[in-house]
């Protein structure tokens, strides 16, 4: 096993125990040979980016745990993964993405995408918190990834709502980033950027999941399990103000009820076919004055619009209630040269809850810009 050959202790990985009766719950199902589905839930490096094909992502190796462990049960593979996004867009679209799949087990991965803070220790929250209630009462494990660099990620924030809400947290911080620190291997061996693993990070990090899995399936085959979740999310008092958990987003298939005003923005009809076709459904505007506007019902509003590796690109500006002074600008201008980047700006967070009035206007053009501003959606939080 690769974690043998770089001396990796993966029992120093489990952050957090936790309850495991939703994990054996959904191993006695596929014990039984019943249908479960088996979800992840992240950003690139769940979405398998730089693994030289899809079947090397850790996401796929777990899975094929799965498969192999209960040969009697039909497993489904959902992967859920979008690079460069946060919990903050995990919340909003985990109905549709995940929780609409009927998952019965799911990791869930936001470690380097979330940022260290308060911010999104709420919006994680939020996330936790919508899966764990949902119908099909999945289980969840917290999976932190690491920078191979300096070490940085938003584990401290993640376990947090791990340890509040009684779920297995494990990391590749103390694992695969402890053997760079201690000279067993470089970062080169295990990824090119410093970020996303390759093949071998790969399997090193689904060898760190799965030998928790495993100790789980001993576990419970020796009649050592737990018997109840012991927890209903309803009767936790959050940790956070916990405004993310009801999210809704709304492109331009949804938003009738929303919109009031659209003067120069493009109605974006191409059909989404792949979750990862992240600049649909929504509008564009290469005009400058062009507008568009939403009565959004929440406390907290986020837009997401295109940053765009190719420049010159448009400008826009978000006002919320009329209130200048406070306007986000929305420059669609990517300072990256990988791509181009699906951008959550918060425009607005904690206001008194009710309807507030958004306006997105184009403030700067080019006569020779290369592509137009694409607003991809806007999103409200918050009861």
């Amino acid at each position: 096993m690769r974690a043998e050959k770089y001396g990796i202790d993966c029992s120093r990985g489990v952050m957090n125990r936790g309850n495991l009766y939703r994990i054996e719950r959904a191993m006695k199902k596929a014990m039984r040979g019943e249908r479960i589905t088996v979800g992840f839930l992240g950003g690139s490096i769940t979405q398998g980016c730089l693994s030289s094909v899809p079947e090397t992502c850790y996401a796929y190796l777990v899975y094929q745990w799965w498969c192999r462990t209960f040969p009697k049960a039909a497993v489904t593979y959902v992967n859920a993964g979008i690079g460069g996004t946060t919990s903050q867009f995990g919340v909003a679209r985990a109905d549709s993405d995940l929780l609409s799949k009927e998952i019965d087990f799911t990791v869930v991965e936001f470690s380097v995408n979330d940022d260290d803070d308060e911010h999104f220790l709420e919006t994680y929250e939020g996330l936790i918190r919508k899966i764990y209630s949902s119908r099909t009462e999945p289980a969840i494990l917290i999976v932190n990834s690491v920078r191979y660099d300096d070490g940085v990620n938003a584990q401290a924030q993640h376990i947090r709502i791990g340890k509040t809400y009684g779920l297995p947290c494990v990391s590749m911080k103390e694992t695969l980033y402890e053997k760079i620190l201690d000279g067993t291997y470089t970062s080169r061996d295990i990824t090119e950027d410093d970020l996303h693993p390759n093949d071998e990070g790969h399997g090193l990090m689904a060898e760190v999941i799965i030998s928790f899995l495993e100790t789980v399936y001993a576990e419970l085959q020796a009649g050592n399990e737990d018997e109840d979740d012991h927890m209903d999310v309803r009767n936790i008092t959050p940790v956070t103000p916990n405004a993310y958990e009801d999210s809704v987003r709304y492109q331009n298939y949804n938003c009738d009820a929303v919109m009031t005003e659209n003067d120069g923005f493009a109605i974006d009809e191409q059909p989404q076919n792949d979750i990862r076709e992240i600049f649909r459904r929504g509008w564009s505007a290469r005009t400058k004055g062009a507008r568009i506007s939403f009565d959004i019902e929440g406390s907290c509003i986020g837009v997401q619009y295109r940053k765009s590796a190719v420049h010159p690109t448009c400008i826009a500006r978000a006002v919320v209630d009329g209130d200048l002074e406070h306007a986000k600008i929305l420059d669609g201008n990517f300072e990256e040269t990988w791509g181009d980047s699906l951008h959550l700006d918060t425009i607005a967070e904690h206001l008194p809850y009710g309807k507030h009035h958004v306006e997105i206007e184009l403030t700067g053009t080019h006569e020779n810009d290369k592509v137009p501003f694409y607003l991809v959606s806007v999103i409200g939080s918050g009861k």
